[in-house]
């Protein structure tokens, strides 16, 4: 099937007629359609059109925009797990992994929609005669950027505020997954979203990206995906285009000797191979006390090798494939490199394309734990996204938060205990941004605020979380009223 762009109102195809291909990671001979290869003609068409549009969805009462994202909530509700079969087909997530994307998705759109009503401005002490306060107002026209691990809520949770606050919205999705980002284009369309306000564009390759980063008519730019591409941005907007980038993670769960065996294990295991490995928050080295150490390695193992592999629609699967040739072919040289260091691959990080007939059209790869790693390896610094964890035995919680904190990284940590002066320390002197105390890495609230330090992110305002998300789509304006 075709796809199209969705600009100035219409959808059409790219100004160049070039299109790209969009297959299934589990059955790469499945094509699920081709997209738009758009270029910066189209990128210009988009800016112009959505500039057009704001101001005037800017001017509607913040009631009108909260019900345009109430609606588009219920409709999200009811498309859910038709949507979410999609998204298995597309991305590789099993289908429960899906469904729960696809459902919060409406939670999305119900927290903003509420930010719509909440988003206000301040008054200020003055001198008599005057009332001085503030107004908070729309930034204009926002690019929204986003990678094709959460397709549908990384999209959401930009999308969403950028439309409670009264802005108009480019949507570039990636184009490993383009037909979540068209189905969440037409859930908004169909919910209200004037038409000529929110563009989607495709497209693939670093020129449609710098098109739309590069182009005056944009005010602020959103993106999630890797620090190189982030840093690209960052170097490529002007000194009045707002920012906001949210990067890569390493990061680690810590076990210390008191800890049980069996909850650590069952942590870890969420972290690690929920999503294939392939989150921002994922657990990627576990640390954890040298006493432990070889019976959660066990048990690790042990763990990983009860994970059937498999579609993610297939019955009993419990693990994806990885989402993209690139992906896949990256996880295993991690692999090769861990054996070049001298590691000890415990279980796993085998190419199931190439040893179990019925996988040998997608791009599977056995969990794998890696131990006896050392010291400097490449595995316990970079980024690999995969379902790959490397463990490190630890001697004290001080040498675990520093071992932790060492990646260029910032994002996500996690540690297991019962002893709550360890608690108290771990969370006041690690360098990341979220904090887990006895939970997996993974998994945030809606309503709490995302983002990490260092490389992972730019800090520039909290990707989710309520009102520290409207700091980011809104602007303030100081008023000084004379008698």
């Amino acid at each position: 099937m075709t796809h199209l762009n969705h600009i100035d109102g219409q959808w059409i195809a790219a100004t160049s007629g070039a299109t790209f291909e969009d297959r299934s990671p589990a059955d790469d001979r499945d094509l699920i359609g081709t997209f738009p290869d758009s270029g910066a003609e189209d990128v210009a068409r988009a800016v112009a059109c959505v500039g057009e549009a704001w101001p005037a969805w800017a001017a509607a009462s913040p009631e009108l925009r909260a019900d345009v994202l109430f609606k588009a909530a219920d409709i999200m509700s009811r498309r859910a797990d038709e949507i979410a079969a999609e998204l298995t087909r597309e991305e590789g997530k099993t289908i429960g992994e899906a469904r729960n994307e696809a459902r919060r998705i409406a939670a999305n759109f119900r927290l903003y929609a509420g930010e719509a009503l909440r988003t206000h401005g301040e008054t200020y002490p003055s001198e008599a005669g005057q009332i001085v306060f503030s107004l908070r107002e729309p930034v204009g026209v926002v690019a929204v950027i986003t990678p094709w691990n959460f397709p549908l809520s990384m999209a959401a949770r930009k999308i969403a505020p950028a439309l409670a606050a009264g802005n108009g919205v480019i949507f570039k999705p990636s184009e490993v997954t383009p037909l979540m980002g068209q189905r969440l284009v037409e859930v908004l369309l169909e919910a209200g979203v004037p038409p000529k306000l929110l563009a989607l564009v495709h497209g693939r390759g670093a020129s449609i990206g710098k098109a739309i980063t590069a182009h005056s008519g944009i005010d602020a730019i959103t993106f999630t995906g890797s620090y190189a591409v982030g840093r690209d941005i960052q170097s490529s907007v002007s000194t009045d285009t707002r920012c906001q980038l949210e990067m890569g993670g390493k990061n680690a769960t810590i076990v210390l000797a008191d800890a049980d065996l069996a909850k650590a294990a069952a942590i870890i295991e969420r972290g690690a191979f929920g999503l294939t490995g392939q989150a921002c928050t994922g657990t990627s080295r576990v640390l954890v006390a040298r006493p432990l150490y070889e019976a959660l390695v066990e048990k690790l193992a042990s763990v990983a090798r009860a994970i059937k592999v498999g579609p993610g629609d297939a019955e009993g699967a419990k693990m994806g494939p990885l989402a993209t040739k690139a992906q896949y072919d990256k996880v295993l040289s991690y692999i090769a490199i861990a054996r070049d260091e001298g590691a000890r691959i415990v279980t796993g990080g085998e190419s199931l394309r190439e040893t179990d007939p019925a996988l040998a059209h997608g791009y599977f790869v056995s969990p794998a734990v890696i131990a006896d790693l050392p010291a400097g390896s490449r595995l316990l610094r970079e980024e690999i996204f995969g379902p790959v964890v490397a463990v490190r035995a630890i001697d004290t919680l001080d040498e675990a938060i520093a071992i932790a904190d060492e990646t260029e990284y910032g994002l996500a940590v996690s540690l297991v205990t019962s002893d709550l002066p360890s608690v108290l320390r771990f969370a006041r002197l690690t360098r990341h941004g979220i904090v887990k105390v006895n939970g997996p890495t993974t998994g945030v609230g809606l309503n709490v605020p995302f983002g990490g330090f260092k490389h992972s992110s730019n800090q520039a305002a909290k990707e989710q979380g309520g009102a520290t998300v409207m700091d980011f789509y809104t602007r303030i304006k100081s008023i000084y009223l004379g008698a």
